[in-house]
């Protein structure tokens, strides 16, 4: 049984590097003749300039000398994980999360591993002990604290401080109150703080649950369902990837402080490793390096543009 659930487990990453279609976001590429791809390679060099420059320091800093740490996630939560197709072996998972567990190996001294699987299965595989840790833009809950070692917080610019809800345009400026969403089909992933919230403020709603956000956004697309649950970064790549089609509903969760930011989930009894990545957070936060991380997760996906955040070609932040 053991082998037949990490078949299925491996199975499940091969499909997720494949499922990034139109609602994915990111920055998948793909060739559409010379001079179209002449474009898109110097579109693409831009908005990935800051992040490379980060993740090239990252990798001069790794020093694998104890192992391997491997750490699982949901690819399907841009800015914080997702899939570039464009690059080979784990460097295809990108986004805030992934630099941020490539840091945490550099300071433990192992090699990081990437594990790509659903959100639920994530949570699976750190109870069952069959990887380090999961980071998977997982918000503090009180089920998780009772069955998980979870870190302290960390913050990646208002991906958890802000929760909202993404519809079509058909429903632009119908959906901004909570008595709207009377009858109406919300989706939301499984596990998540965004299920949570919509059972417990939408709670005339239809709540429909799926495993990828890709798929969510998909059915939202397709009519299946009406309205989709997300944090706001999140919401912003799905529709900066469908902009003709997708649009904030301009409904805002309430959501309390002790949600407001992520965490790392360990295993329970791995108390060692957790407080390790304790003090690796809180020389993050010293260093002030989770800023300049989201701006260039952001700018990979596509979520906002280089002018926007104010970085030159060579992903340096534009100082006055």
């Amino acid at each position: 049984m053991k082998g037949l659930k990490k078949f299925l487990v491996l199975m499940l990453g091969i499909v997720m590097v494949f499922s990034m279609a139109a609602c994915g976001g990111g920055s998948d590429s793909s060739d559409s003749g010379d001079s179209g791809e002449t474009a898109e390679t110097e579109s693409t060099s831009d908005v990935a300039a800051a992040y490379n420059k980060i993740l090239e320091g990252l990798n001069s800093e790794s020093n694998p000398t104890d192992g391997q740490l491997t750490v699982a996630t949901s690819p399907d939560f841009a800015p914080m994980e997702f899939v570039d197709l464009s690059r080979e072996g784990d460097e295809q998972y990108v986004g805030f999360d992934i630099l941020l567990a490539k840091d945490i190996a550099n300071k433990l001294n192992k090699e990081l591993v990437i594990k790509p699987m659903s959100f639920d299965a994530v949570q699976a595989a750190v109870q069952t002990g069959s990887v380090d840790m999961g980071i998977s833009g997982f918000s503090y809950t009180e089920e998780r604290a009772e069955n998980y070692f979870l870190t302290r917080w960390y913050k990646a610019g208002e991906n958890e401080t802000e929760q909202t809800i993404i519809t079509t345009k058909a429903n632009d400026g119908k959906l901004t109150t909570a008595d709207s969403y009377k009858g109406l089909k919300v989706g939301a992933q499984g596990g998540s703080l965004q299920k949570i919230l919509v059972e417990e403020q939408l709670p005339d709603s239809e709540m429909v649950l799926y495993e990828n956000l890709n798929d969510a956004c998909t059915a939202l697309m397709t009519g299946k369902i009406d309205a989709l649950a997300v944090a706001t970064g999140n919401g912003e790549a799905f529709i900066s990837a469908n902009p003709d089609d997708l649009v904030m509903t301009g409904f805002q969760f309430e959501v309390d402080d002790l949600y407001k930011n992520n965490v790392v989930m360990i295993n329970k009894n791995n108390t060692e490793l957790g407080e390790q990545v304790n003090a690796i957070l809180d020389q993050e936060e010293k260093d002030g390096v989770w800023d300049t991380w989201y701006d260039a997760a952001q700018m990979l996906g596509e979520i906002k543009t280089v002018d926007e955040l104010g970085y030159d070609d060579q992903g340096n932040k534009i100082t006055e």
